[in-house]
């Protein structure tokens, strides 16, 4: 009888966890399924031995799609070792209840009403409204984008290789890791051996830009050009991320023309600058690939991409960060206050103030985050510079991937804290935030409202 009751009271406990909290554990779970799937017998070369808290690091990495990794992928894993590695970027790319649901579409199983909560909680939808109808397209989607950009750019890279086989391992991970804005490689040096190529910086752009820029936005454009809805309207959401994402595209790619104009860019042809310019503000939203070694770049173009990376993608995408939409509302809001408004008025819209003040707080915490993880990281990290570091944590907070190479000198400390910044940027830090807060419960009385002085 005793076990019974406590038996009954874990069953309790775990059914009274908020779905924020279920996400939560269940990305600890893919960490921990990751973990097995990269250390099956076959993953690694032989000869080759990966230590525990690297083996750790690669499968958070992965989960997180971020890409920063202390080792080098093709000298360590097999073919079965990279086949396995992309099955994990397809979890943590497309997100694990999205991954859960569609199979459970596959299977005919019924899709309750607590999945679909936990559905919503980790797409960062309001509605339950449709919700197994956007898990579907999304994987659908995000799957017919890799193949097309896999075969495209294994049918192009097929004179590199000898055997068509090998052009497709090399194709699809590329076009896995570019799509799902992960950021791994196998040539050890990303995509700095295709610097003048133009056609595979192009391809790769666009599959990080698809990956990052968010499934609804995705859908959207699917449903306008299928014609099948009459008076079609694009969302709220839809216009606020799109802009944003342009506009912090088009900024980056001045900002870092301009800084290595005259330093990391001279003596390149005018193409040359403009291409390595862009597709580093593209990759800065949250892929991590690079075409030029960026440890050339001056300190202050690697402020200006951390700062890129902090920002990263768009909610309901592959990428992290404090995404695009926040860094919208934020910078909204400052500029209707300095009006005298105390609303966001856009597209004959208006944006509800939870929304402001949700904003605001994953700004706040990011920030306490990051600058906590620096303070940490200068005192446990001696040797490595401030800003390499400063680079690294909103890399790994981003989940970007890109690095200063300061990944394989970190100590276990060091590797702890970016793992944790990995993991938090792929959860979001509202899930985040509600893990740590409960259930929300609203008051039954309010107390009278006083003025404090501020500024």
């Amino acid at each position: 009888m005793k076990r019974m009751k406590r038996f009954r009271l874990t069953r309790e406990q775990i059914y009274n966890f908020t779905p924020a909290q279920v996400i939560v554990f269940y990305y600890f779970l893919a960490i921990a399924f990751s973990f097995l799937l990269l250390n099956l017998p076959g993953v690694y070369q032989s000869g080759v031995e990966v230590r525990f808290i690297d083996s750790l690091f690669t499968a958070v990495s992965a989960v997180s799609v971020t890409g920063l990794t202390p080792i080098d992928l093709g000298e360590t894993y097999t073919v079965f070792g990279l086949i396995m590695l992309m099955i994990v970027l397809q979890i943590g790319g497309i997100g694990i209840m999205s991954i859960g649901t569609y199979f459970w579409l596959l299977v005919k199983k019924r899709i309750g009403l607590r999945e679909r909560q936990l559905i919503m909680v980790d797409h960062n939808q309001n509605t339950l409204a449709g919700l197994v109808h956007l898990i579907r397209q999304i994987v659908q989607l995000i799957f017919l984008i890799e193949l097309l950009g896999g075969l495209l750019l294994t049918f192009y890279i097929m004179r590199f290789y000898e055997t068509f086989s090998e052009a497709l391992l090399n194709g699809m991970f590329m076009a896995v890791s570019a799509t799902t804005n992960a950021g791994f490689d196998i040539t050890g040096a990303s995509l700095q051996p295709y610097f003048n190529d133009y056609f595979i910086q192009s391809v790769t752009m666009i599959l990080i830009i698809l990956g990052a820029i968010g499934f609804p936005v995705l859908i959207e454009v699917k449903s306008y050009f299928s014609k099948k809805t009459p008076h079609f309207r694009f969302s709220l959401f839809t216009k606020i991320t799109t802009i944003t994402f342009g506009a912090l595209l088009l900024l980056g790619t001045i900002l870092i023309y301009l800084l290595e104009f005259m330093h990391s860019f001279k003596g390149m042809a005018w193409h040359e600058k403009i291409f390595t310019a862009l597709f580093h503000s593209v990759s800065s939203r949250s892929a991590g690939l690079t075409t030029y070694d960026v440890t050339e770049f001056s300190e202050a173009t690697d402020i200006v991409i951390s700062s890129l990376m902090f920002i990263g993608a768009s909610p309901s995408s592959v990428g992290g960060g404090i995404r695009t939409t926040t860094f919208a509302i934020a910078i909204l809001f400052l500029i209707n206050f300095a009006r005298g408004k105390e609303v966001i008025q856009i597209f004959n819209r208006e944006i509800k103030l939870i929304d402001v003040f949700r904003s605001y707080a994953v700004i706040l915490l990011a920030g306490i985050m990051v600058m906590t993880a620096l303070l940490i990281m200068i005192i446990t990290e001696p040797s490595i510079p401030v800003v390499a570091l400063l680079f690294e944590i909103t890399s790994a907070f981003g989940t970007c991937g890109m690095s200063l190479g300061a990944t394989s000198e970190l100590s276990g400390i060091g590797k702890v804290i970016i793992m944790i910044l990995m993991f938090i940027g792929r959860v979001g830090l509202i899930s985040f935030l509600f893990t740590l807060g409960g259930k929300t419960n609203k008051p039954h009385y309010h107390f009278p409202k006083e003025r404090v002085i501020i500024g």
